[in-house]
């Protein structure tokens, strides 16, 4: 791909290579705050509700680029803390930065859209973008950055190029809506916690009112939930791709920071290679779904300072030298033992000038009969394997977390070893596993994971991936399995860094469940995986020199202004969760309990989250999870608690699936209503 960042010009902290000055340092904090709420109005008349964090102090007349973040997550209560931090910072040096709820949330008006992503939640956008641009305080150019959902939307602003969006900074962010999002993972079935908060939210009015006017509350509590139209969705089409249009339309600049222990962190690569048209940055260090100042582990890094180069560059037209920052920024984690409150990731930082890394090959290693990884072709054989429906808590909800130790998933899979290494290897990229495997039923999932054995036998999981095998060839137009005809599976793992250090084995496993973070397939059985050949199974590593050729180093975490009315308590990441196993009965629950509480001026609210998944190896058409929610508003004069119940089972050819919402004043019951229905499954 076109360079658009070479290696040799490193202006500033970032960059210990060749110090050489910017032409102009970026924006000093020379400004006060002020939080302002606006109306931003649309071309149908509904007005979207926003907060315009201001710079205070400013000369009459002067002029400040505006910088957006938009979602339904409810400016006033839910974010109103976290917001503060991010706004502020811009604020002070130079810029309206601007939080916007989108349509029929928080505090918009309007009736809730049917989905993520929706053609109106996009329209609106354009609409603010040209808002924020045309504003008597504005400079015409607008930024556009967020986390999770707030990157999504800044991603597809991009890819819809409206006139006053100069850039954006998109973390933790995706456009693969099928593969990659929440919903379904890797093409699979996915249910977790986004599910009960965004089926609940939409039922609640804006803070600090919750107003129960029927003409308000009515439209939102009569939303259907979104999980009721993705379950009816069960494979790629028309329905995931239409919101989303081809990166490489993009004509913003991009400026993309994700997470090796994040499962949105596939997009970065793709848009490195992609987005032709205009420059492109990007950062992966080790972390989860966060920003990198307060990721829940380390090492955590200031980004905000470096986003204000990246934003006096484009949007107010000072040269901060970020032309001559690295395509790439890296890091390389090191071993470390399986601990799912690990407080640092252990290994360095590297630069990289483009994507792909012209430095990486591709080393290939062959599944042996007595269940060896080696570099020589195997003799042919054949390895079943029992479908054990309940393992894979161990692997985590979803691709990317800190984990605990591998070995009880491990000894319910196909496992594969390498000898003990005789050096250091590195690897940065998308390993890719080629499997030839069969099943006797129509409908099986292999997944794939790529673990690191360290000599004390302890197993840290560094990535993975799954494949239905419906979808091995198209997830347009799943089919089912021929019983018994072998197919040819390539299964793409998340993407990962890794150094294994001498003296340890590579590890692969093979299963045919990962519960609960994939819904399982409902047939029992035993399938096939066949060695040898020139076609056999293999593992294929994404090598590269074990260290870069150029530093890094990263400013620490600065301080943070914070909200002093605003009073939160969290529950400590990885929530908890629990799993029971009946022996007898050959059944398996997962219990996973979530809480937060927060005090505003106006009142206090409580939180509370449970999903408890089921599953019967005996029997793996059946199986089910229910979700419970609850959203306790304490205010003045009344109480108000917002509550959804979720719940999903299966048989062989159906979900059986019910949500009910409810409203309850002072704890009786204010509104209620439920939704349900039987939804055959569609290679799922």
């Amino acid at each position: 791909m076109r360079n658009f960042f070479p290696r040799a010009l490193s202006p500033f902290i970032l960059l210990l290579s060749v110090p050489v000055l910017a032409t102009e340092p970026p924006s000093l904090p020379t400004y006060g705050v002020r939080m302002e709420q606006a109306w931003i109005p649309m071309k149908d008349g509904i007005r979207l509700s926003s907060t315009l964090y201001m710079p205070d102090g400013a000369k009459p007349g002067e002029k400040f680029p505006a910088l957006l973040e938009y979602l339904p997550y409810r400016k006033d209560d839910g974010t109103a803390a976290e917001d503060y931090p991010k706004h502020s910072y811009f604020a002070r040096r130079g810029y309206v930065s601007v939080r916007v709820d989108i349509r029929g949330t928080g505090t918009s008006e309007g009736v809730p859209p049917d989905r993520e992503y929706s053609a109106q939640e996009q329209s609106d956008g354009e609409q603010v973008i040209a808002w924020l641009a045309h504003q008597p305080w504005s400079n015409g150019n607008v930024g556009m950055f967020g986390i999770s959902w707030g990157g999504f939307n800044a991603m597809q602003m991009a890819m819809r190029n409206p006139p006053g969006l100069k850039a954006i900074i998109a973390v933790d962010a995706t456009d693969e809506l099928f593969h990659d999002d929440v919903h379904y993972i890797d093409g699979m079935m996915h249910i977790d916690e986004f599910e009960l908060n965004m089926d609940m939210a939409p039922g609640i009015t804006g803070a600090p009112a919750y107003t129960l006017d029927e003409k308000v509350l009515g439209t939102r509590f009569d939303t259907p939930p979104w999980s009721l139209l993705y379950m009816k969705h069960q494979h790629d089409g028309a329905f995931w791709r239409s919101p989303v249009r081809p990166q490489s339309e993009i004509r913003v600049p991009c400026f993309l920071i994700g997470g090796f222990a994040d499962g949105y962190r596939d997009s970065i690569p793709n848009m490195l290679q992609n987005v032709t048209k205009v420059p492109v940055k990007a950062w992966i260090g080790p972390w989860n779904h966060s920003f990198p100042n307060d990721a829940d582990f380390g090492p955590r890094v200031e980004w905000r300072d470096q986003a204000v180069r990246w934003w006096d560059y484009w949007l107010k037209g000072r040269d901060t030298g970020v032309l001559g920052d690295p395509t790439l920024i890296v890091f390389m984690r090191a071993w470390h033992p399986p601990d799912p409150n690990l407080e640092s990731v252990p290994g360095e930082w590297r630069a990289e000038p483009e994507w792909p890394i012209p430095e990486a090959k591709d080393s290939t290693l062959y599944l042996q009969p007595n269940h060896m990884l080696a570099d020589s072709m195997s003799t042919p054989d054949v390895h079943e394997l029992k479908y054990i429906p309940s393992i894979g808590v161990e692997a985590g909800f979803w691709w990317g977390e800190l984990l605990a130790d591998q070995r009880p998933v491990d000894a319910f899979s196909l496992v594969y070893d390498s000898s003990p290494l005789q050096q250091d290897v590195a690897i940065l990229g998308w390993p890719h596993v080629r499997l030839q495997a069969s099943a006797p039923v129509p409908l099986a999932d292999w997944f794939a994971r790529l673990s690191d054995v360290a000599p004390d036998g302890s197993v840290t999981q560094i990535t993975g991936a799954g494949l239905n095998g419906a979808q091995s060839d198209s997830t347009f137009e799943p089919r089912d399995l021929e019983p018994g005809k072998t197919y040819s599976l390539d299964i793409r793992m998340h993407l990962t860094s890794w150094i294994f250090p001498k003296g340890h084995r590579i590890r692969l496993a093979i299963s045919n469940a990962l519960w609960p973070m994939i819904w399982p397939t409902p047939y029992p059985m035993t399938t096939s995986l066949t060695l040898g050949g020139d076609n056999g199974s293999r593992l294929i590593l994404p090598t590269v020199p074990v260290h870069g050729d150029t530093a890094v180093s990263f400013s620490p975490p600065e301080p943070s202004d914070e909200r002093k009315d605003i009073h939160s308590l969290g529950y400590p990441w990885p929530g908890e969760w629990t799993l029971q196993r009946d022996e007898g009965r050959q059944k398996a629950t997962v219990v996973w309990k979530g809480k937060s509480q927060t005090e505003y001026p106006w009142g206090k609210e409580t939180d509370y989250e449970q999903l408890t998944y089921d599953v019967d190896d005996a029997h793996p058409a059946i199986n089910s999870v229910r979700g419970e929610a609850e959203s306790i508003y304490e205010l003045k004069g009344r109480v108000l608690t917002w509550r959804g119940h979720l719940s999903v089972t299966s048989d062989e050819k159906n979900f059986l699936y019910k949500y009910t919402r409810e409203l309850l004043r002072d704890g009786q019951m204010f509104k209620q209503k439920t939704w349900q229905e039987a939804i055959p499954r569609d290679h799922q």
